[in-house]
């Protein structure tokens, strides 16, 4: 007698999900916190050189982190393209796709390199880097110019292997490329006499060895599967259009938080200086929320490819109950740590009473960015690029006259991290929206 299978319960079905959130986010978190360790650890060993050189060393790291953070679509768009095919079964159009996402970074890193060696003094100059910082910069930005196609490499790696539903080896590599990237850096600047130039090429040995690393896994299951390594035109142009979108999402998101520094300065030497640190402690719990929605953009672009728009459905639901929960709890834990926080980056008492009022309203925010984090990824992963552009262009039409009333009006830091908030509530909205509305649910190997 032919036996069926039972249907999983809905408390079978919620452990299945939860399992799968955990074992892609817990080691994407712990990548995604061992990626600015690499300009921690420059600046240690850069500011024991003199203060010219760590504040060119500022001025270039924040010229190439934000070049890095345009292209990061290399990572989320082929996570959900690999993601998808996984779920489809075909395993070889999975790397194929992955391997259309790598030679778009080298292109995009040729000309990144072509743009930035001629210009980097002008570049410099441009952000206001003074006459003794502007060398250092200029040499370091140079330099380590050479690390972007590299760099770029990296991220479109770590797609794939994303969407293989592999996080577990970009979090060795990561650990791995910071332990080598502080021992090249101190052996150059110190131990060979380089000084800034040592630390920019240790940068770029240990980003050239992390891509290394990825391309050797990519290679072999490249071979493994039969997929072609060489450059196809055609995959590349439909990499280059479905990161398109996610390139718009990514330029607004960084013009929102560029206005609110502009802001913040406005504002007097205490609230910009205020603003630095609650921005930093946002920065650090998005770490926490991206990394369910890295999970998220996996394992829905693996449901849709495989034709499960209703398992699509569920662990959507499932990861949005995990990011309210998560901001929950890093809600409190700002809270308690207020008094601690705070006097790790200041002593000053009029910053302190600036910072304070701000990261209650961060606190009480956090589950609002769950929200948000998690249905970005769950739309990246299902391929759903260019609504996310639309909705960061209404969010941003929102926040900017918002945040620029903010002085007109006699408001201070609170006020803008009021206006903050309200831009996470308009994103959360226009994203609970697209979510509700099921169009995203779009399955099979390709959108």
């Amino acid at each position: 007698m032919l036996m069926t299978q039972a249907p999983a319960t809905p408390k079978a079905t919620r452990r299945q999900h939860d399992r799968e959130i955990v074992a892609l986010a817990v080691p994407a978190f712990g990548a995604l916190v061992a990626e600015p360790l690499f300009v921690m650890a420059d600046s240690a060993i850069v500011g024991h050189l003199g203060t010219a050189q760590l504040a060119g060393l500022g001025v270039a790291s924040a010229l190439l982190t934000t070049a890095v953070s345009v292209f990061v679509f290399l990572a989320y768009a082929t996570t959900a393209a690999v993601a998808r095919r996984v779920g489809a079964g075909d395993l070889q159009a999975a790397i194929r796709q992955g391997m259309d996402g790598i030679w778009l970074a080298l292109l995009l890193g040729a000309a990144v390199i072509a743009a930035v060696l001629p210009t980097a003094p002008a570049v410099v100059s441009l952000f206001g880097a003074s006459d003794t910082a502007a060398p250092y910069a200029s040499t370091y930005l140079r330099i380590s110019a050479l690390g972007i196609p590299a760099m770029l490499v990296v991220l479109a790696a770590t797609g794939v292997l994303r969407g293989l539903q592999n996080t577990k080896t970009p979090l060795y590599v990561a650990v791995a490329g910071f332990v080598a990237n502080a021992a090249l850096n101190a052996g150059l600047v110190y131990g060979a006499g380089l000084g800034i130039a040592g630390s920019a090429w240790g940068t770029v040995i240990a980003q050239c060895g992390m891509a290394a690393v990825y391309l050797t896994v990519v290679v072999r299951g490249a071979r493994r599967h039969g997929a072609s390594l060489r450059p196809d035109l055609g995959g590349i142009r439909a990499s280059a259009q479905a990161g398109a979108p996610l390139l718009v999402r990514t330029l607004s998101l960084r013009a929102i938080l560029m206005i609110a520094t502009g802001v913040a300065a406005r504002l007097g030497d205490a609230d910009i200086a205020a603003h630095q640190i609650v921005l930093s402690l946002w920065s650090l719990l998005a770490f926490a929320l991206d990394a369910i929605a890295i999970a998220g953009q996996a394992i829905i672009g693996r449901y849709l490819g495989a034709g499960d728009a209703q398992g699509a459905r569920q662990a959507c639901r499932r990861m949005v109950e995990w990011g309210i929960a998560v901001g929950l709890v890093l809600g409190a834990l700002v809270v308690i740590a207020r008094p601690v926080f705070l006097p790790l980056f200041t002593n000053d008492p009029v910053v302190r009473d600036a910072a304070l009022p701000a990261l209650v309203i961060v606190a009480l925010s956090q589950p609002i960015c769950g929200i948000v984090f998690v249905l970005d990824g769950v739309l990246m992963g299902a391929g759903d690029g260019p609504y996310l552009a639309g909705a960061m262009l209404i969010t941003l039409a929102v926040f900017a006259p918002v945040a620029l009333l903010v002085p007109t009006l006699g408001g201070g830091l609170t006020a803008l991290w009021a206006a903050m908030t309200l831009m996470m509530a308009v994103r959360m909205l226009t994203l609970w929206l697209r979510a509700r509305s099921g169009r995203w649910l779009v399955t099979g190997a390709t959108r």
